[in-house]
């Protein structure tokens, strides 16, 4: 469904600050797949999700989607087949706006808009369902401003923004680092319910060990800008926190990163 084939990228190249962030990496995600991507500070990992979003344009290599080379277009020319979920609860909301007028404006990108702009029955309808599986009480809200929300539900309204047109591929960028345990668990749920819910193709950037084991079906850890493991299916469901530590430990992780990884920091 999506291909990165030996795609590189150097932040100031030829400079004393130069970074090589991701070094000649190949992936290749299939259709369904829930992938966690684990690594330390500077793995490469929100990289290498940023480069898939087109933030960032790769020096070298190509990225296919959907049998479509994307590796030269913008991140706008990329914004229909993607949905993402930042770390920041603020960036994926307007906060100015109603909930209503969120979930308006998500339901309309990539199409055409005419002179008409109201919300129909039907759409606000639909709207209380789906805020409804939230189980946050915001279908009850929708004339609400979002910036009232919590940090917790802001995200739980961006992730249900970022699947209302079932995006090609969904990338989720260390989504619930910012928020409490108990929050950041019940937006995990949230996350795993709307992916197998709705059959999409997801991308989680994550620093913790615990929830890349427990979440999707498929794991793969960054490290120095390159992937050093990649495991599916039982395998992965086997794993426990000290193998992936043996393994980190193994391609040279420091002591710090590792008190972040096991979730200890």
């Amino acid at each position: 469904m999506i291909k990165l084939v030996n795609v590189s990228k150097t932040f100031n190249p030829g400079t004393i600050t130069e970074k090589r962030a991701v070094k000649r990496t190949n992936l290749e995600l299939r259709e369904g797949d829930f992938v966690t991507v684990i690594g330390g500070n500077g793995a490469g990992k929100s990289t290498l999700l940023n480069l898939i979003a087109g933030v960032y344009e790769a020096d070298t290599g190509s990225i296919i989607l959907d049998g479509l080379d994307v590796t030269r277009k913008k991140e706008h020319e990329r914004a229909a087949f993607l949905g993402r979920v930042f770390q920041d609860p603020m960036m994926g909301t307007a906060a100015s706006m109603e909930i209503e007028e969120n979930l308006a404006l998500a339901f309309r990108r990539g199409k055409k808009r005419g002179l008409r702009w109201g919300v129909t029955r039907q759409e606000r309808e639909m709207y209380v369902k789906r805020l409804a599986t939230l189980d946050l009480g915001l279908e009850t809200r929708l004339h609400s401003k979002t910036g009232l929300l919590s940090g917790g539900q802001r995200q739980a309204l961006t992730l249900l923004m970022a699947t209302l047109q079932k995006p090609r591929l969904l990338l989720l960028d260390e989504h619930t680092a910012a928020l409490d345990p108990k929050t950041a668990a019940k937006v995990l749920d949230l996350t795993e319910s709307l992916i197998g819910g709705e059959g999409l193709t997801a991308f989680m950037v994550t620093h913790n060990m615990r929830h890349a084991i427990r979440y999707g079906n498929r794991l793969i850890m960054m490290t120095d800008g390159r992937i050093i493991y990649d495991v599916c299916g039982e395998e992965k469901r086997s794993l426990e926190v000290n193998d992936l530590l043996k393994k980190f430990e193994q391609a040279g992780g420091g002591a710090s990163d590792r008190m972040i990884l096991s979730g200890a920091g």
